[in-house]
């Protein structure tokens, strides 16, 4: 693979070269078949749980309404990142222009803020549903239940469009050539011709915001359903409340487990090959995974599931 290095500044770059993952021909074939069948994969599991809660007109409950909404998303997040990378292994030159780069980044960070938000208001509902059993209904409706929705993918889209502008904006200097699978703002501070430690800085700030506010409200919500598990009298209706979590902190572990890693500390304190492991982790293995984690564990999901297959047969 021929690299120019003629590009000065952001004013003649005209696109960046996304490494990916370096091997010869075969293997570039090799991954492409793999993250194909991966990618095809993730989008049957989220799409599978998307028409079980669909056509099962006892999941249309908030619960599972937000589910299918997160497997939407999912289905998007997956979508931001893997279609190019598969385009990128069976290309010469690997290129992705200016814009293209800067589109997939926002959608990209855009997506994942919103998928932050969604687990913090699953984590709130649950809190509603085991900790006012009663007064659920009332709480929890239909409009209240839109109302998050909407203001998760809101939210996720209004939280990184500024530092995105402005680092879209500074000079690039020297090389084009970005070590990564996708635009990632490490990668892409490191390629600017002045010292960008105010940007790192502020760029921290806004992420671990980000990270730790909906993460807060969950860690918040499952203190009080744990405080409440505990003063039931019986153990099956402890093991029943606690089934009822367990899909959902078992994916709240896996995506803030790898996010935090990446993120909340400096950029440059990363080796390539462990942003591109962390990363290819949370944006490519937890949307394959989470299908599998809240199926396994669901019993209406289960029912739901073969019964839309028997319908399609």
């Amino acid at each position: 693979m021929k690299i120019s290095n003629t590009f000065n500044n952001s004013s003649t770059i005209t696109g960046f070269i996304l490494l990916g993952f370096p091997c010869p021909r075969e293997g570039q074939i090799l991954l492409f078949v793999l993250f194909s069948a991966l990618y095809l994969l993730t989008l049957m599991g989220n799409g599978s749980i998307i028409c079980a809660v669909r056509w099962d007109q006892r999941l249309h409950t908030p619960m599972y309404i937000l589910l299918a909404n997160f497997s939407f998303l999912e289905i998007w997040y997956v979508t931001s990142t893997v279609p190019n990378m598969l385009a990128n292994f069976l290309s010469d030159n690997k290129l992705i222009s200016f814009s293209g780069c800067f589109l997939q980044f926002y959608f990209f960070f855009s997506l994942g803020s919103t998928e932050c938000f969604f687990l913090a208001i699953m984590a709130f509902d649950r809190y509603l549903a085991i900790c006012w059993p009663l007064h659920y209904p009332t709480l929890m409706t239909g409009r209240l239940c839109t109302n998050l929705v909407i203001s998760c993918w809101v939210l996720g889209f209004l939280w990184f469009p500024v530092p995105i502008i402005i680092i879209s904006q500074m000079s690039f200097c020297g090389s084009r050539i970005i070590d990564h699978f996708l635009c990632d703002p490490g990668p892409l501070l490191a390629l600017t011709c002045a010292r960008t430690s105010v940007m790192e800085f502020f760029w921290a700030i806004i992420s671990s915001l980000l990270l730790f506010i909906p993460f807060l409200c969950i860690m918040g919500s499952y203190a009080l359903v744990l405080r409440a598990v505990l003063k039931v009298p019986s153990a099956a209706g402890q093991r029943k409340a606690f089934s009822t979590c367990g899909s959902h902190l078992a994916v709240v572990s896996l995506f803030y487990g790898s996010v935090m890693v990446m993120y909340l500390s400096p950029t440059s304190e990363h080796d390539a090959g462990i942003q591109k492991l962390v990363t290819l982790f949370y944006s490519v293995g937890t949307p394959l995974i989470n299908p599998v984690i809240y199926s396994l564990r669901n019993k209406d999901i289960k029912y739901a599931l073969q019964k839309f297959l028997e319908i399609q047969k």
